[in-house]
């Protein structure tokens, strides 16, 4: 990135409607910009797909979750009856499995819950109260309303101010703004 770029965080571009957003999200891959983000008030299908974001971690962190969840409520009550306070009740066999599946099951589905909010929280790069986006004055009246918004940042290795604010332009933007880092 140009030194001369370091002031700004990079060009945030309104559009008209959610299938113009799509259309320049696509347009904008295609040209090689990678370090772009939308903006919508409600999720606009086919969007991630035009940004062509990496598929999510979250899956994997409620089956981590849960796996775990399963394997410690099982290996608890496991070490609980057989090594730590081992009782013969009705000459039932120490390792009884059956009785272990309600709490077993509830460990499981309680740890996915926790590894699908950490998974969520850590994908989302939340909590973040601040984001240069927000200095941008026309995001602050639109953003969460009515706007579409196609953000190109100037860590982009393809970004350049003056041509990449004629290509935004170019995709039929009704404004063009600075974002001040």
């Amino acid at each position: 990135m140009d030194k001369k770029y370091q002031t700004i965080y990079g060009l945030l571009a309104r559009f008209a409607d959610p299938e113009m957003l799509v259309s320049a999200a696509q347009r904008a891959a295609e040209a090689g910009y990678r370090r772009m983000d939308a903006y919508t008030p409600f999720p606009v299908e086919g969007l991630a797909e035009a940004l062509r974001l990496k598929p999510s971690i979250l899956p994997y962190a409620v089956l981590a979750g849960g796996i775990t969840g399963g394997l410690l409520g099982f290996l608890m009550q496991v070490y609980a009856t057989v090594v730590s306070y081992p009782l013969n009740i009705g000459g039932r066999p120490l390792n009884s499995w059956l009785a272990y599946i309600p709490i077993t099951f509830e460990l499981t589905v309680l740890l996915a819950a926790f590894g699908g909010i950490i998974g969520l929280l850590i994908a989302t790069r939340l909590p973040q109260p601040y984001h240069p986006v927000f200095n941008v004055e026309d995001f602050q009246k639109h953003g969460s309303q009515d706007g579409f918004y196609l953000g190109i940042e100037a860590s982009d290795p393809d970004f350049n101010l003056p041509d990449t604010r004629k290509f935004l332009e170019s995709l039929g933007a009704t404004l063009v703004s600075e974002i001040e880092a």
